[in-house]
């Protein structure tokens, strides 16, 4: 057996909104539990809707629905009326759906997952924004369950649509992160050993998922449609939210108007370059970010993004420095510059973003480059420093 444990690094504080949205969840199950253990009145309308919607789906004997229907109990009853439905979806059941499980191993493993994935999530993208970014995900999980069984009026409740958006974001943004995993294999093993985040959760999505949905046709009772759909929601939003801090990461870069670039690439990139050689950072800064994104990506080298980035992070613009080292990574993928980009980026994210555990990705990736042996000693220096600001470290730092 492989069971996640926990992960690390950890960021600062207490996640709230993810112990929150635990404490919802289980209270909800503890409240509506004795239910389970009591049987529905047969005349019921909402008993009699679910066990001829039982019998037609299923194409069931009579024996077998009369069997169902002996089994059914009052929560049963509360699960069809409030969970989602693709027949007759709506977004009250979407929401009801997510707080809603079917039995203690489902509640259980949901929760697990969200205690460890989410608070790093939750760390990077705030409360508000990612008790939004848990419902929204949430809601895409639904309608891609509501995909794989189009009419059906079969409810599915849980929360792994949900928390699979998490793990779409945590997939994205904490790829060097690593998973804590519980092996327990009678008689022979027993240990705690470290896998690579995306390791457990390509595991997650493809084995336990995409697999079965393909061989099962997405019978079996999982909802893979939620699982599959959430989780692409988590990927696509992680990917947005980057995008929107490369490409305009602050309004007030320069706070008087710096006038329009010249036009076009060659135009804009000479302009930017002269300004930056000035040392008019504040009007190179306003041109680099308003310059369509195309205009600037081969025109300018890694190290005058680089540049930019310093004095930004120099003259307390935390939010565009980040940007630009994040410009010159992702518009330069391979070659000179991307070991010090990386440190840029860790530097920035360790002090004033306070986000430790988004630095501890940059600084790993610093030392899968190609570093210089002063980059090596500041990538060292960095990660005993962010030993003592996150909860936890890997067992294996990178060498």
């Amino acid at each position: 057996m492989f069971l996640p444990i926990g992960d690390s690094p950890n960021p600062p504080g207490r996640p709230w909104v993810t112990y929150g949205l635990i404490a919802v969840n289980v209270s909800v199950y503890l409240l509506l539990v004795p239910l389970a253990f009591r049987a529905p009145d047969p005349g019921d309308p909402a008993f009699l809707d679910y066990v001829r919607t039982i019998a037609e789906e299923r194409n069931l004997s009579i024996p077998l629905v009369r069997q169902v229907a002996r089994q059914l109990s009052e929560y049963d009853l509360v699960v069809y009326r409030h969970g989602f439905k693709p027949a007759s979806p709506s977004l009250v059941d979407i929401l009801t759906s997510m707080f809603l499980h079917g039995g203690f191993m489902h509640l259980f493993g949901n929760m697990l997952f969200l205690w460890i994935y989410g608070d790093n999530v939750e760390h990077r993208m705030g409360r508000l924004r990612f008790l939004l970014a848990y419902l929204g995900t949430g809601a895409a999980a639904s309608m891609g369950d509501a995909v794989l069984r189009i009419g059906s009026g079969i409810p599915s409740v849980g929360a792994s649509g949900a928390i699979s958006g998490v793990l779409g974001l945590y997939f994205l943004w904490f790829p060097r992160n690593r998973v804590r995993m519980w092996v327990f294999l009678f008689p022979l093993i027993y240990d705690v050993i470290e896998l690579p985040a995306r390791w457990v959760l390509g595991f997650y999505i493809v084995a336990q998922n995409l697999l079965p949905l393909l061989l099962t046709a997405g019978g079996g009772g999982v909802s893979y449609g939620a699982h599959i759909g959430g989780f692409a929601a988590g990927a696509v939003l992680a990917l947005a939210l980057d995008r929107l801090t490369i490409g305009r990461p602050e309004k007030d870069v320069r706070r008087r108007p710096a006038g329009a670039a010249p036009a076009g690439a060659g135009g804009a990139a000479r302009a930017i370059r002269a300004a930056m050689e000035e040392g008019r950072w504040e009007v190179a800064a306003e041109w680099f970010f308003n310059t369509p994104h195309a205009h600037t990506r081969g025109a300018l080298s890694p190290w005058e993004k680089i540049a930019l980035g310093r004095a930004l992070e120099e003259h307390d613009h935390p939010r565009g420095a980040l940007a630009a080292y994040q410009r010159a990574l992702a518009d330069h993928p391979a070659g000179p510059g991307r070991a010090a980009a990386h440190l840029g980026a860790a530097r920035v994210l360790m002090g004033p973003m306070r986000n430790p555990t988004g630095a501890y990705q940059h600084l790993y990736a610093a030392l899968e480059e190609d570093p210089t042996p002063d980059e090596i000693a500041m990538a060292r220096a960095l990660l005993t420093d962010l030993a003592r600001l996150v909860k936890s470290v890997p067992r294996r730092l990178p060498h």
